[in-house]
Parts: C-alpha cells; structure tokens; sequence
C-alpha cells in the first residue's frame, strides 16, 4: 500500500473528523473508502454515457451497415432504407 499526502481546508477536516468520531475507522480507511466510491461512480457513468452513445443515429454507411448486420437482417435492400432515412 503506497502513502499519499493530501491537502484539505479546515472546514472538511472538521467535518471528517465529526463523522468519524466515536468510531473506529479512521482518516485513511474513510478516504480510501471514499475515492474507490467516487472512481466507481466515474466509470459508472463513463460506461452510461458509452451505452448512451451507441444509441445515437450512426454517422456513416459503414456505421449503418455494422449496427444493421448486414447479413443477419437481409442485406442490402434495408441497408439502403436505412441509409436514406439517415441521410434526409
């Protein structure tokens, strides 16, 4: 385990020392606690917005034709029909 060295103001070291009164976790175990939440929660939401994004109306015919599996769903005729709804 590496030791860091952080800053914080006055008023949340007040607060963090409050919350961790009468209990027996302390400073680093509450911190390390909380970056492993919030570095979950930013992956989290990296993960959404990908998912989100794979959602949006594809750029490109080649875009079209991956997301349409060309193949599986009968070729070109929708290919095409997707491809001219796209580009109206």
């Amino acid at each position: 385990m590496a030791t860091i060295q952080i800053v914080i103001d006055d008023p949340l070291l007040e607060r963090l020392d409050r919350e961790l009164e009468g209990r027996a976790k302390q400073r680093s175990a509450f911190v390390r606690t909380a970056i492993d939440h919030e570095l979950r929660r930013v992956e989290r939401d990296r993960l959404i917005e990908q998912d989100r994004l794979s959602y949006e109306e594809p750029d490109s015919e080649q875009e079209i034709r991956e997301a349409a599996g060309e193949a599986v769903l009968g070729g070109r005729a929708w290919v095409d029909l997707a491809w001219n709804r796209a580009t109206r």
